[in-house]
């Protein structure tokens, strides 16, 4: 038995001979003020992301490896991180072949021991896909993989999301039935609402602290 199961297992136990309290929790009280129609959700998420410092910029699902690259250049960033099996990653692969003089992609394809100092220190930007948005918080969601690990989104400076319109749900309560999350929850679920900051140190804002710099995200509005 695992600690996990060794865990659950106790608290199992602890539960025996007690009476289960009725569930009296009111699911118009969580949604009915976070329901947007949906021609309103993008500009609901954009809003309170912007509000936060997270660049949005809304494209389609045929132009935005180049809208990508377009950024990259304007950054002057000379590399991206990508995990190249993803559909996402090979869009980029493809894009790229075509276009020789854009920025050095990097794979993310071998154990983090293996590089992790040119991860930490020579690695400016990454892209990762999303599993979705949630409009009334301004987050995206995301569910790191072994294709995609967490890593790719926290390490480098400059983070890209990939965000497809038509999974913005209006609130996280839509998102946990969509999408069934009692059934399997993740082991690293992420909402992510802007680029990283803190302002623990004399009470100063600073970005970057304990992740990205710049979060930029492209909605593709016809997915």
């Amino acid at each position: 038995m695992s600690a996990k199961q060794h865990i659950l297992a106790k608290l199992r136990k602890s539960l025996t001979g007690t009476t289960p309290v009725p569930d009296n929790f009111d699911v118009d009280l969580v949604t009915q003020p976070y329901t947007y129609a949906p021609e309103q959700r993008i500009a609901q998420l954009r809003k309170l992301m912007e509000a936060v410092h997270t660049e949005i910029h809304l494209t389609s699902g045929e132009d935005w490896p180049a809208l990508l690259a377009q950024l990259l250049q304007e950054r002057q960033l000379p590399s991206l991180l990508i995990a190249p099996t993803t559909p996402h990653g090979q869009r980029i692969t493809q894009h790229w072949s075509n276009n020789p003089h854009l920025p050095t992609l990097k794979a993310y394809d071998r154990p983090v021991e293996e590089w992790k100092a040119e991860l930490f220190n020579d690695t400016p930007a990454s892209l990762t896909g999303t599993l979705g948005a949630i409009a009334a918080t301004g987050s995206l969601i995301m569910w790191p993989t072994p294709e995609e690990p967490r890593l790719m989104s926290l390490v480098p400076p400059v983070h890209f999301a990939l965000l497809k319109a038509s999974e913005i749900r209006d609130n996280f309560y839509q998102v946990q039935r969509e999408m069934n999350w009692t059934a399997g929850m993740p082991t690293n679920a992420l909402l992510v609402s802007g680029p990283s900051k803190t302002a623990d140190i004399e009470q100063v804002l600073a970005y970057g602290a304990h992740g990205p710099k710049d979060l930029i995200v492209l909605i593709l509005e016809d997915a």
